[in-house]
């Protein structure tokens, strides 16, 4: 009979999805890793499936929670195994030892069995692959180190647990922290590039172009808005400080790499708007997604966004397009002193 109920089923249903969890991070991390050593390809879908209907089976039969451990594997891939029939063997060799054979290795120490597993782990570690990491992304590298420590000293649930722990951390710390950048004109072209990455780009005076490389929503929306404003107030500090420029009249949003928005980031616009039209500027946006367009459409707050003067497929053509009706900046002090210096004709 199936009892549900009892002092211990909340422990049992705590520690089985804890426990699925794990089985499921190791077996799919263990088949990716043999799988980039002889090139072939592992479907995480397959795996969540095959794993699952393993353990549903095994359940009938009090079976232990089974998943591709990464000892084993490794003691199979360096066995010479190449097909799904070397379980099989292994499993009935395992079923012969435990029934007839225990007796012989009763007294077989620890030791014995923890070098067949280094022994063949260590054909696994591979150096160069942990350099290319260090080179390719910092993060990455933290995170590697995390899982081998891990799994060296503690355990490999233990390991794996924590390396993906910091695997989430850094998507979180990417969501609520999108990369934004401000955006230059390359000399002779219609292209616009990261001011910082391009050394020809240059700033386009009266314009402030800003570019949001990730979908907008409630957990970045705060970040953006700050972002965006903290810019707009130190162009305006550096424009302010020069004698005779042109002051910023338009913010350019390219969100072409924004792939989708929710009911925050629709508010987000709209706080965006009001606070650079209490500045003197406009705010223009460039390439939205359709998905996009629709919920500013549907929004009250932002429908004077579907304004021809508001929406533009490229920077280019926007730059190009509110040039011509740009505000000629009032004559400075400069300007006055060098107009009194002309000569009139008598």
């Amino acid at each position: 009979m199936l009892v549900f109920h009892g002092s211990h089923l909340g422990l049992v249903i705590k520690t089985g999805f804890v426990t699925g969890i794990i089985s499921l991070t190791e077996g799919i991390a263990v088949g990716r890793t043999f799988a980039a050593l002889k090139d072939y390809r592992v479907d995480g879908n397959k795996e969540m499936m095959a794993i699952g209907l393993m353990n549903i089976v095994g359940s009938f039969t009090s079976c232990y929670v089974t998943t591709g451990a990464f000892s084993r594997s490794a003691v199979n891939h360096n066995a010479g195994a190449k097909t799904a029939v070397s379980n099989i063997v292994m499993s009935i060799t395992v079923m012969v030892t435990l029934l007839f054979l225990m007796p012989l290795f009763e007294y077989t120490p620890n030791l014995v069995l923890g070098a067949i597993i280094v022994t063949a782990v260590i054909g696994l570690v591979d150096v160069p692959a942990a350099i290319n990491i260090w080179r390719t992304d910092k993060f990455d590298f933290v995170v590697m180190l995390t899982a081998f420590f891990g799994v060296l000293f503690i355990s490999v649930q233990e390991g794996l647990a924590i390396a993906v722990g910091v695997s989430i951390f850094k998507i979180l710390l990417q969501v609520t922290r999108p990369r934004t950048v401000v955006l230059g004109s390359i000399p002779g072209s219609d292209i616009y590039r990261n001011l910082h990455h391009y050394k020809d780009a240059v700033e386009v005076p009266g314009f402030l172009i800003i570019s949001i490389e990730a979908p907008i929503n409630f957990a970045n929306s705060m970040y953006l808005n700050e972002r965006i404003l903290r810019w707009v107030e130190e162009y305006e500090e550096k424009e302010n400080a020069k004698k005779h420029s042109i002051n910023i009249q338009y913010v350019i949003l390219d969100m072409s790499a924004v792939s989708g928005i929710d009911t925050t980031g629709v508010t987000l616009i709209k706080e965006l708007k009001k606070a650079i039209e209490k500045k003197g500027m406009e705010l223009v946006l460039v390439n939205p997604l359709g998905e996009i367009i629709e919920k500013l459409q549907r929004a009250a707050e932002t429908r004077d966004f579907m304004r021809p003067e508001n929406l533009y497929l490229t920077v280019g053509e926007a730059v190009t397009s509110l040039s011509s009706s740009m505000k000629i900046h009032p004559p400075t002090t400069y300007d006055e002193e060098a107009q009194a210096a002309v000569p009139h004709p008598n």
